[in-house]
């Protein structure tokens, strides 16, 4: 490509990058695209994420929907979903030959389960549209021009400099607020960073010898406080996760931060009655079988070994038939299926699960065009900004609408 064309600089080289670099350069033959990777290693987050197979978007279709599944960022990417949504991600992989299908929980993932297929398209599609890639190649600060010259000098941590006329900064979250000094001296609000979408390490549950074993729909709610979330349960060997924990943990990330990751956790394994209505349900199935053993016989869908801890939790003898159950076990009970408290001491989060709450204030950057409210021709995108969402997909849609409008603008 000849040297004269005007440079442009896409700082990071993860989902969001990537699409902002291949969108920019498709939309105007006259620039000369960089990306930037400060790692040896390209959209690696994309190679790891849903074990592997890549969660690309999620099944909805609904821009206003769709906003309801980001703690952070959802109003902010209303207009961002008109334009560019989860409709528009699938189109756009599968008219490049990267085929989609929906799991039964709204997830989209390749035909193909597996990563290699989003990487693979979004590297042929970079390169087919001349974005120039440099890995191992950090950034480490943006320096504006002075007044009466347009655009930026990059200074890398080699030494080397190159001035170009609009920067994309897409580097992702990261827990640690210094990650974010240079943005920062570039004026910009940082909102301090903490992690979401983490496990709850509970080691002294009583239920870690029934690692494995799921509930397909439970409550999960922090005591003393409002925040809860229901959805599947799966009990692990240090604790509990599953999409009820993870959406619970998205949501009040910030709240279970300023805890220490040390609270109490009381699950609902009955979330379909109220404790009237559960009452009532063991009353008449008491009357109805009175000659059954309780701890042997599972209501609720509550699988058979975690209903034996629950009657052990309830200290109810293993032979104890229901006609005589003691009134005091029997409230026991409905207190653990409705009420069951956990100590939670500490957090697990997972490569592939790891995403950021906080990053850029989303008051600085126009969310039409992903610019900086501060700085002309500063764009960002994906999770350095104060954005994240629950698990499903929601993360990847938001890096893929963020991307496509900041470079969609960029190349205007």
């Amino acid at each position: 490509m000849p040297e004269n064309k005007t440079k442009v600089a896409i700082i990071g080289g993860g989902a969001a990058g990537f699409f902002a670099a291949i969108t920019c350069a498709q939309q105007n033959l006259n620039l000369t695209v960089y990306l930037f990777e400060k790692t040896s290693k390209l959209l690696s987050k994309v190679k790891i994420s849903g074990g592997g197979r890549c969660n690309v978007t999620h099944h909805c279709f609904n821009p206003h929907q769709l906003t309801q599944y980001y703690p952070r960022g959802g109003k902010f990417l209303k207009t961002g979903f008109r334009i560019f949504g989860a409709e528009d991600t699938v189109n756009w992989f599968q008219q490049r030959g990267a085929q989609l299908k929906t799991e039964a929980d709204g997830r989209m993932f390749p035909v193909t389960d597996d990563s290699a297929t989003i990487v693979n398209c979004l590297l042929n599609q970079a390169q087919k549209v001349g974005v120039k890639i440099n890995i191992s190649t950090a950034v480490q600060a943006i320096i504006p021009l002075q007044k009466g010259a347009a655009g930026f000098q990059l200074i890398f941590s080699g030494g080397q400099e190159m001035n170009v006329v609009k920067v994309l900064v897409s580097t992702g979250g990261n827990p640690k607020p210094e990650s974010y000094a240079w943005l920062q001296a570039l004026g910009h609000t940082i909102n301090r960073p903490v992690p979401s979408l983490f496990t709850f390490n509970v080691p002294g549950s009583p239920l870690k010898e029934l690692q494995g074993i799921s509930v397909n729909q439970a409550k999960v709610k922090i005591a003393g406080q409002a925040l809860e979330n229901e959805g599947p349960l799966l009990v692990t060997h240090w604790g509990f996760s599953g999409p009820a924990v993870l959406k619970l943990s998205a949501w009040a990330a910030r709240a279970l931060h300023d805890l220490d990751y040390k609270f109490q956790v009381l699950l609902n394994l009955a979330p379909a009655f109220t404790e009237n209505n559960l009452r009532q349900e063991l009353a008449d199935y008491r009357q109805q079988y009175p000659k059954r053993i309780v701890a042997g016989n599972p209501l609720f869908n509550i699988p058979q070994r975690l209903w034996k801890a629950l009657t052990e939790l309830a200290a109810i003898p293993d032979k104890t038939i229901w006609a005589e159950l003691p009134a005091r076990n029997q409230n026991k009970l409905v207190e653990h299926l409705l009420r069951a408290p956990f100590e939670v001491k500490g957090k697990t989060t997972f490569k592939e699960e790891f995403v950021t709450c906080g990053g850029v204030d989303l008051k600085e950057i126009n969310p039409d065009t992903m610019e900086s409210k501060l700085i002309n021709n500063l764009y960002f995108a994906g999770e350095v900004m104060d954005i994240d969402g629950v698990t499903g997909g929601f993360n990847f849609q938001a890096a893929w609408t963020t991307g496509y409008l900041a470079g969609k603008a960029m190349a205007s």
